[in-house]
């Protein structure tokens, strides 16, 4: 492991300054799927540790989710929108097939007339992390001072509804940091390391078939539900536990950790048996990993950075301590960091 690895530079270190989350109002229960599919509560609960998760409203786009988050991180930042250098948005749902859902978070937050570069990354539920290594990159190369990191979802708009397999596992959200220059002694978050890996040999276990050139918008496409959120369950689950474990046990035997030398690990909330998995054979404690899935389910792009936020506004986040963020998704990707909280 360490391809794409993105370390500290000797000269200017990237921290993360501040961080920012917005779910929508509507709550959907276990017990609401129970109305209209085959379904229960105690059933999805065990397979999945989902019991809730958040619904856009009609009149909220992915943009929207990102505005409310974004504003978040900045005033946690302690900057003002205008000192942003470059926007970055992570997320499989844009607004639009063109332009990118970052230059329409750029003018919902005042910046239309600042000509700074904004654009969306696609790396499924690895893509908060993935964007995270680009603001890395961007301000150790001296490129930009600060740079806003979203990850942000409204999956309802892709699922299937009458599909049972993928409708109970998504929500929506979205999550943000503002990355910006290392301060010793301040409130930044050092960035350690990122790694990121692909591997496009199993890309129709996770897909939304229909909607780009491969499968054009039609009737066909609209009536065989094609634009919707297809899942191999068994394969993507081999595959999560799979990286998680490697990756988790890659960074902590290469740092010489012990699991008490460690604040906390942040996953990308997928399925609790995959945590479950993954803590059994790495013997760790599961109190060790930050979960929020119960209540939000799977939000993809948006679930790192998500949980992120609540666990740092929780005061779960051990000051001195190492935080380990890992996460995997559609590609199949996978990336990993490590923060200095």
């Amino acid at each position: 492991m360490g391809w794409g690895r993105v370390t500290m530079s000797s000269e200017l270190q990237a921290a993360i300054l501040g961080t920012g989350s917005y779910v929508p109002a509507r709550r959907l229960t276990n017990q609401d799927f129970e109305k209209t599919l085959e379904t229960t509560d105690e059933w999805i609960t065990t397979r999945t540790g989902i019991r809730a998760r958040r619904i856009a409203a009609p009149d909220e786009a992915t943009s929207d989710l990102c505005a409310r988050a974004a504003s978040a991180a900045i005033e946690d930042a302690g900057i003002a929108p205008a000192d942003l250098d470059l926007i970055l948005v992570s997320t499989l749902t844009p607004d639009y097939m063109m332009p990118s859902t970052a230059c329409v978070l750029q003018k919902k937050l005042g910046l239309s007339g600042r000509a700074i570069p904004a654009f969306d990354l696609n790396a499924a539920c690895s893509g908060y992390v993935y964007g995270l290594a680009t603001a890395k990159a961007y301000v150790e190369a001296g490129l930009a001072k600060h740079v806003l990191v979203v990850g942000a979802e409204v999956l309802s708009r892709v699922l299937n509804y009458q599909d049972r397999s993928t409708c109970i596992l998504f929500g929506d959200g979205a999550g943000a940091t503002v990355v910006g220059r290392h301060t010793p002694g301040g409130r930044s978050h050092r960035i350690r390391e990122v790694n990121l890996w692909a591997d496009g040999r199993d890309t129709e276990s996770l897909l939304i078939p229909a909607g780009g050139s491969v499968h054009p918008a039609s009737h066909t496409t609209v009536d065989e539900k094609l634009h919707c959120v297809k899942v191999n369950g068994k394969e993507v689950f081999r595959f999560a536990v799979s990286k998680m474990l490697g990756m988790v046990k890659d960074t902590i035997e290469r740092n010489g950790w012990t699991a008490e030398q460690i604040g906390r690990i942040i996953p990308h909330q997928a399925n609790y048996r995959i945590l479950e998995s993954a803590c059994e054979r790495l013997n760790l404690p599961m109190d060790l990993f930050f979960t929020n899935l119960a209540e939000y389910g799977n939000t993809s792009a948006a679930s790192v950075p998500l949980a992120l936020d609540e666990a740092a506004r929780a005061g779960k986040l051990p000051a001195g301590k190492p935080v380990i963020l890992v996460a995997f998704g559609a590609g199949m990707t996978w990336a990993c960091a490590v923060l200095e909280w």
